[in-house]
């Protein structure tokens, strides 16, 4: 097997060892020593990629934006110049936000109470900014394809999607939390948003 191979198939092990352990325990009982026995990799396998859980936690946030925008991507390349189906691979995505069971809400949540830590001050600083550039990006290729006015402040709309993006998220672990505004809710904002509609 080639390197590169072997680093791919690792990395997929420890994604999918550490996302099961956070569905079955949390995040905060979850050590090393289990993540090593689920994903039958040596402890040297693992040091080798990373050294501590947070590691891991910040590659399960990645993982997911990745995958948010590879969805993306590929509409815009079959859809060049259209509005709808690069849209809705975000919308599905959206869904997830208000998911309490899901690895990104858990992590999130676990990562900001534990923000004293140096290591996870920049895991989230990381996850933050790479959030707020591939919104930016979306709204940007939106205006390079015409799908999305130049009107619309890309810096500024980018970031107010993360904040609400991240809300969602946060309500997810508020027992008994009012749920008036739904992903669905959030889908036609910034759908409406993007195509410069009001949204008052």
């Amino acid at each position: 097997m080639k390197q590169e191979e072997r680093r791919q198939q690792t990395t997929r092990q420890l994604l999918e060892a550490t996302k099961a352990l956070i569905g079955e325990k949390g995040c905060h009982v979850i050590t090393m020593k289990d993540i090593m026995e689920r994903s039958e990799l040596s402890k040297g396998a693992i040091f080798h990629y990373v050294r501590s859980k947070y590691e891991l936690f910040a590659w399960v946030l990645e993982e997911s934006l990745t995958a948010t925008n590879d969805r993306f991507e590929a509409q815009v390349e079959r859809h060049p110049g259209a509005f709808e189906q690069p849209m809705e691979a975000l919308a599905k995505q959206f869904a997830e936000l208000e998911e309490a069971g899901s690895p990104t809400n858990k992590v999130l949540m676990y990562l900001l109470g534990k923000e004293d830590d140096p290591v996870v001050a920049d895991v989230l600083r990381q996850y933050y900014e790479r959030s707020v550039r591939f919104s930016r990006q979306w709204i940007e290729t939106g205006q390079r394809h015409g799908a999305i006015p130049a009107s619309v402040d890309a810096a500024q709309t980018a970031e107010l999607f993360v904040l609400l993006s991240l809300g969602l998220r946060a309500r997810t672990s508020i027992p008994g939390a009012g749920k008036a505004f739904r992903a669905g809710h959030f889908a036609s904002f910034v759908s409406g948003s993007l195509r410069g509609e009001s949204n008052s």
